[in-house]
């Protein structure tokens, strides 16, 4: 008896991962992919080095569809599962004080080298610029995969990608230049994060032709953009910093990181985190960022703090004040903003600008105008409702014989890891049950 012909879809992390583990299977495997180039994404991660998972990964750490879903797969392949995994491929990892998971070489290309390593190994037919441009059930079972030959990344149309919002995704007009046949498909492609690596939406045109319907994908973890002067006067600064999106007034989500001062906006994990949650609130009322520079700071308790130590230094300073709680540049900055002088003393401020100035550290609008947008999201919220897809195999509701893993799923994580934790663990759990046909 033949083995099952297992054909994956996308060739990142679930990808790779998916066709690792059909092939583990005793499935044969062909693993196709749109861009010329292999793991473009898994080498720009982590600023090139590879952030692989997190110490601590769970279900609370994921945006999108049901968490209850989330917990399952992730309980299928664990964080340290991934990491005796990555051993076993020779890749050594070491934690930072972050919680974050590296190669020790700091190299992104040891991880994908590893990846790729691992499939050729398994014999595993991995096809570059093979863009997947049909995929239609067979009336005898299994699927067939229109495929278009991708030899620049001049061929991706980029049209769609440059709006944040899509709600119709019409496969490509592109004629396939050849059909292959497959039992099973694993649809690993991604969302639109990057475009340029390959992820232009074509994934979800797939999907959408086979019944499936998408939660509307928007950009996530990215930075956000902002009509401040405080970019500009502070850019290049770094602080640990708490972030609120408020909608019509009320608490919509918060964020809490390292925040990066630059002369566009806003970047560094907390605002990334809170991209997402920007995105999703269009049309919900007026969305207002505040930041709080002090984290776990409130009103009420720095100004019993200032009023103590005025009372205890009455020669105490603003800026020395501030300067224990804040950089010294934002010290002067807010100080600035509030009219007071660094060099004041702590009593001789008077009520008004002492509670401007509070105001400034610890609630303090962004001018936050929008984000960046998927040239820069380092991944996508949104995709195929998680209702639509069985959560033990991940296979489709909608298609039988259809498996789907990572990105184009409605889940997505926070910044540290998460989001590769979610494609070694959902790529492993779709491969391995289409693999087992």
């Amino acid at each position: 008896m033949n083995p099952c012909h297992v054909a994956v879809i996308g060739a990142g992390a679930a990808g790779l991962t998916a066709a690792l583990r059909a092939a583990e299977a005793g499935a044969r495997v062909t693993l196709l992919n749109a861009h010329p180039k292999i793991g473009l994404k898994i080498l720009m991660s982590g600023g090139t080095r590879c952030n692989v998972t997190h110490r601590e990964v769970q279900p609370a750490d994921f945006n999108g569809g049901s968490r209850a879903f989330v917990a399952r797969v992730l309980r299928a392949f664990p964080a340290e599962r991934t990491r005796e995994w990555f051993e076993s491929l020779g890749v050594e990892l070491k934690l930072e004080p972050t919680g974050k998971y590296f190669p020790v070489t700091d190299d992104a290309r040891t991880v994908l080298a590893a990846l790729v390593g691992a499939v050729r190994g398994a014999g595993i037919e991995l096809r570059h610029g093979a863009r997947v441009v049909r995929l239609e059930r067979r009336a005898a079972g299994g699927f067939r995969l229109g495929i278009q030959h991708v030899r620049d990344s001049a061929a991706f149309d980029y049209g769609a990608v440059s709006k944040h919002r899509a709600e119709v995704w019409p496969l490509p007009p592109i004629e396939p230049e050849e059909w292959l046949d497959a039992d099973a498909v694993v649809l690993a492609t991604g969302g639109l994060s990057f475009p340029r690596t390959g992820s232009d939406g074509t994934g979800y045109a797939l999907v959408t032709a086979l019944g499936h319907t998408l939660e509307p994908p928007v950009p996530a973890l990215t930075p956000l953009t902002a009509s401040d002067s405080l970019c500009r006067e502070a850019q290049g600064l770094t602080l640990e910093a708490s972030l609120t999106l408020r909608v019509g007034g009320k608490k919509q989500a918060t964020a809490r990181g390292s925040l990066l001062f630059a002369h566009f906006g806003y970047s560094g994990p907390a605002a990334l985190d809170l991209s997402r949650h920007w995105h999703r609130a269009e049309g919900g009322g007026e969305r207002r960022v505040e930041a709080n520079f002090a984290p776990g700071e409130t009103r009420e308790r720095l100004l019993d703090a200032w009023l103590e130590a005025g009372k205890e230094g009455p020669r105490r300073t603003v800026k020395r004040f501030l300067t224990e709680r804040l950089p010294e540049r934002l010290a002067d900055l807010l100080c600035c903003e509030a009219r007071v002088e660094p060099g004041e003393r702590l009593s001789q401020v008077d009520r008004e600008r002492r509670t401007t100035l509070i105001e400034r550290v610890v609630v303090r609008a962004l001018q936050v105008t929008g984000t960046l947008g998927y040239e820069k999201a380092e991944v996508t919220a949104g995709g195929v409702r998680l209702s639509e897809v069985e959560p033990r195999a991940l296979e489709s509701r909608k298609a039988p014989g259809l498996y789907l893993c990572g990105e184009i799923l409605d889940v997505e994580g926070m910044l540290g890891g998460f989001n590769f934790q979610w494609a070694w663990s959902s790529g492993t759990v779709a491969g391995r049950a289409a693999g087992n046909g």
